[in-house]
């Protein structure tokens, strides 16, 4: 949980103040607390409160049990929906809602165009010491109160769960219960929503601390079931999966988890069969969706899985490494390795969403952590000399663990792919389109593959060495100042990253590119540069200026 000064002054900025916010709205079965609770939360943040049952006896002249024993539940609802809209309307404000309200489908979809919703849950024994001897409620008086409770509760706890937040409202101090629900309004409020605004696939990358733990909410609204297969590896399901199951069964998902060892050896064709007759055997429907809950491995082996799996299942990443983040979880492309190359099996597929826990983080070495920085240098290298900058300046602090300049650089650098892919979701736009997210890649999974693809050498290193490559060859080629090549070798050695080929034979890593998928024509392809943030791509490149500047960078 967040303490005080960390979360009251986001939450007062961003729903007490800014034009446009957005109310609190408070659901749950009678007895959860929504009234003590709501004044609280009022009262913390300078926001109007408001009861919604109370309001609607004083439009009405008569309590809400009266409106039931005259008119029925369905004159009831349809009179709290105008209250409620009406009430939302003149927001920002604090709303506890009467037991039923959010099971109205209209005004649940009133509450989520104009408000958070936060369903405060507590168990049975506590509603029912709440509740004791409470006449005005009209549904408690229907039969026994344990089981009027038992059954509403089973009937509206689904429902309930597409709230945005769940709190859970037990017998600690309303005090305590109050400062819980505003530090989760703080990291909902302060998540960054990216939109990726494709034509018929379109999505968002949700960035955001402490995220994960109400994941089962958003992949509620994103999924079109509440079934769903998570796809993680040993190293990741012991960090993190106990807080994403947590948050799936807060939402009423059924799921299942099938765990993949981790490394870059899991992208093969065997793993990839035995990962397919595994979600087989789960018997999957085709709106069960796969989640991906790892770094870009995981998200790419189970992101083709769900490709192919009866001709596609719907897929969600939450990626977990800082290289997944920034890079492969977004974009949909999905594939494994064979022995003739890198990611040379595959298919496009786009995510229903992308969750980003800033927070799973904090549990990555920093040598991952590193390889995942050199894609967000790679977004500045290509076209925004600002954000290479920002690199320069803020890289090293970025490493050493820093939240803030981490959410800022992951936001910077899925905003800046966001939009490439958008512009060209199947990498068919040539020289302009989505082809530049290579640079350095050529390089790059040419080391790869004479490494083994394993972790001797990890993805983004090879990368951070395939950037140098880069803009040396295109400084031999005419292109660009052959000071610039210094410069990214002298910051990947700052930030710990490694900027030199290993004394691989040039030969060999020539063999390696001509069987690489960015081949044009039989001719070898690169991402070239005209200088920092000003890439183009070009098949008009001697195989002698490449050997040139693989011996200039370490190669023998």
């Amino acid at each position: 949980m967040l303490d005080k000064s960390s979360h009251v002054r986001p939450v007062d900025t961003a729903l007490g103040q800014s034009s446009g916010a957005r109310s609190i709205v408070l659901v749950g079965l009678m007895g959860a607390g929504k009234s003590v609770i709501g004044k609280r939360l009022a009262a913390k943040l300078n926001l109007p409160f408001h009861d919604s049952d109370l309001e609607i006896e004083a439009a009405a002249g008569i309590s809400v049990a009266e409106i039931f024993s005259r008119h029925g539940e369905s004159y009831f609802r349809a009179g709290e929906r105008r209250v409620i809209a009406r009430l939302l309307a003149d927001g920002p404000i604090v709303l506890a809602t009467g037991g039923g309200a959010f099971m109205d489908a209209q005004t649940r979809t009133l509450i989520a165009a104009r408000g958070i919703a936060v369903w405060m849950r507590a168990p049975i024994p506590v509603l029912l010491r709440r509740v004791a001897g409470r006449t005005h409620r009209p549904l408690l008086n229907a039969g026994d109160p344990a089981g009027v409770l038992m059954r509403l509760s089973a009937a509206r706890a689904p429902v309930y769960a597409e709230a945005d937040i769940i709190i859970d409202s037990t017998e600690d101090p309303p005090d305590m219960t109050t400062d819980a629900v505003l530090a989760a309004l703080a990291r909902h409020v302060t998540a960054r929503i990216i939109p990726v605004d494709l034509p018929d696939a379109g999505y968002s990358v949700v960035i955001g601390r402490g995220i994960l733990a109400g994941a089962g909410a958003r992949l509620a609204a994103a999924l079109p079931q509440r079934r769903v297969i998570v796809v993680t590896d040993e190293h990741v399901a012991a960090a993190h999966l106990p807080r994403l199951t947590g948050a799936l069964d807060d939402a009423g998902f059924i799921h299942d988890t099938l765990i993949v060892p981790p490394g870059e050896a899991s992208k093969s064709l065997t793993r990839f069969t035995d990962l397919i007759e595994a979600i087989l055997a789960l018997k999957p429907e085709r709106q069960t969706a796969i989640v991906a809950l790892g770094g870009g491995v995981v998200g790419d082996l189970a992101g083709f899985a769900a490709a192919a799996t009866l001709r596609g299942l719907p897929f969600a990443q939450i990626p977990t490494s800082l290289l997944a983040q920034v890079d492969s979880s977004v974009g949909g492309k999905t594939g494994i390795n064979s022995r003739h190359g890198k990611n040379l099996i595959g298919a496009f597929h786009q995510p229903r969403i992308v969750i980003i826990d800033s927070d799973t983080l904090a549990t990555l070495p920093r040598r991952e952590a590193a390889a995942g920085y050199a894609e967000i240098l790679k977004a500045g290298l290509i076209a925004n000399v600002a954000l290479y900058e920002w690199c320069e300046a803020h890289g090293v602090a970025l490493l050493d663990g820093d939240r803030d300049l981490q959410e800022t650089a992951i936001a910077r650098a899925v905003a800046f792919k966001a939009g490439v892919v958008v512009a060209d979701p199947h990498e068919t736009a040539g020289h302009d389109g989505r082809a530049l997210l290579n640079l350095g890649h050529s390089f790059a999974h040419t080391f790869e593959a004479e490494t083994g693809f394993g972790a001797a050498l990890l993805h983004g290193e090879a990368v951070a060495i395939g950037l140098v490559c880069a803009f040396d060859l295109s400084a031999r080629l005419g292109h660009c100042d052959p000071a610039i090549a210094p410069r990214i070798a002298a910051h990947l050695v700052d930030v710990g990253l490694p900027q030199r080929i290993d004394g691989w034979p040039a030969e060999a890593l020539l063999a390696h590119m001509r069987s690489d998928k960015k081949m044009r024509d039989g001719k070898l392809a690169f991402v070239l540069a005209r200088g920092i943030g000003a890439a183009f791509t070009s098949s008009d490149v001697p195989p002698a200026a490449v050997r040139e500047t693989l011996l200039a960078c370490g190669a023998r």
